[in-house]
């Protein structure tokens, strides 16, 4: 089960760096899309986003609405399974897209989905 973070932050004081950490200690496969370069354990953040990533189940997103915006073709361009809108990333936009996609939308928390074995 592949995830994509994007927001991720080389700083361990930020959530999408907290995430990145927990995901690959469950042993989840974790790309990290970032806007600086940095490393989360065995994940190199990329600052140049591919047009394509294959296998993704789960984009987990760490921008705010307005950094979204102009990432919602590559974000929905990535055919997750889910998208999860972590708190202050909620956006009523790229959700109502998303759904009309097929693609389950999820207004939660990645840390505590996954420390409750519900991720």
């Amino acid at each position: 089960m592949k995830t994509v973070v994007i927001g991720a932050s080389p700083n361990p004081g930020r959530y999408s760096n907290m995430a990145v950490d927990l995901l690959r200690e469950f042993d989840h496969e974790t790309i990290g899309l970032g806007l600086r370069a940095g490393t989360i354990r065995d994940v190199d953040i990329i600052t140049e986003w591919p047009q394509t990533i294959p296998d993704v189940d789960t984009v987990t997103l760490y921008l705010n609405p307005t950094n979204q915006k102009p990432h919602y073709d590559l974000i929905l361009g990535y055919k997750p399974r889910r998208i999860i809108f972590n708190p202050g990333t909620e956006n009523p936009e790229l959700m109502a897209l998303a759904r009309e996609q097929g693609i389950f939308v999820e207004a939660a928390c990645t840390l505590v989905l996954l420390r409750l074995g519900n991720y």
